[in-house]
């Protein structure tokens, strides 16, 4: 892999190397959930490139994140795909609405961008309630398990949906390696840092910024469409705001601009919330609590604070 540090290629191979031995070892209930949250990461990885490396916030990315869950569900269940084929399609449909509110959204800058990419993913999430009698709506539908076989590999069985939720979040993170020690990553960081200096240099800084876009919402739309394969549900909770704000969260604690951060986040949050909703009815004032401590003593996140202090050469 040409370009990566021996070091940080290591790492990130070491973590995916210890996530597939976690398989044989772990009970059923976090088999279950590292599964659901390797998914969740890779959401959180697309997410992570528009905002960590290239410094645009944006508060509609659940609208990528419910295209590719849709663009999958609509064409297996209406169209007859199969789960190879909607798949295909998800990440499709996501693709095309991302480089659509590209164009449209990059227009502006600031405060104007979040609030352009937020009324995007209200419209996408009143476009699915309006549609009901196809998208079913608030209710969602349920993919049936015999769609959801893939090479004959039946994706509902638990072995298989954590191998799959560990192929995507192993490509997602080695395809983020490879991109934030190339030259166009370097442009992003740039960007984020300083974008009028970017452009005095030579930059098409828009070219790129289209760029980081894109390949965010193609990311996380490939992210929605694993998730509706894997666990076997499309719903509009899904494009709602909260599953904007969540991606964020997970990149500001795990540590916005690092590979790792947003896995370590999201890892992080889900058991807190687990293990808080487990001990008192009032888990969310007590997850609130631990995220501003969190935030008031390591503002860069978790790994930025490795970064930071002691490992200087992560990603």
């Amino acid at each position: 892999m040409r370009g990566a540090p021996v070091k940080s290629l290591a790492l990130h191979l070491g973590l995916i190397a210890l996530l597939f031995a976690l398989q044989f070892v772990l009970p059923a209930y976090h088999h279950g959930n590292l599964a659901r949250i390797m998914v969740m990461a890779a959401y959180a990885m697309g997410y992570n490139l528009m905002f960590g490396y290239t410094g645009l916030l944006s508060l509609g990315h659940a609208m990528f994140f419910a295209a590719g869950m849709y663009g999958m569900g609509l064409s297996v269940q209406y169209l007859g795909l199969s789960a190879g084929s909607g798949f295909l399609a998800g990440v499709a449909a996501a693709f095309a609405l991302s480089l659509g509110v590209a164009l449209l959204a990059l227009r502006t800058s600031g405060v104007a961008f979040m609030i352009v990419t937020l009324m995007f993913a209200q419209a996408l999430y009143l476009a699915i309630l309006h549609f009901a009698p196809w998208t079913r709506g608030d209710e969602g539908f349920v993919i049936p398990r015999a769609a959801r076989v893939f090479l004959g590999l039946d994706l509902a069985d638990p072995t298989i949906r954590y191998g799959a939720a560990l192929t995507l979040f192993a490509l997602v993170m080695l395809a983020m390696l490879c991109l934030v020690h190339a030259r166009e990553g370097r442009v992003l960081v740039a960007i984020r840092e300083n974008e009028p200096r970017a452009e005095m240099l030579g930059y098409d800084t828009w070219r790129h910024k289209l760029f980081a876009v894109t390949a965010s919402g193609t990311i996380s739309g490939a992210a929605g469409a694993a998730y509706g394969l894997l666990f076997g549900y499309v719903g509009a909770a899904f494009a709602q705001v909260p599953y904007s704000i969540f991606p964020l969260l997970w990149v500001l604690l795990g540590g916005a601009g690092t590979l790792i951060g947003p896995f370590i986040g999201t890892l992080f949050m889900f058991y807190l919330i687990d293990i808080a909703s487990g001990m008192t009815d009032a888990y969310m004032l007590a997850v609130g609590v631990a995220l501003l401590l969190l935030t008031l003593f390591a503002p860069r996140g978790i790994m930025g604070v490795i970064r930071e202090r002691w490992v200087r050469w992560l990603p």
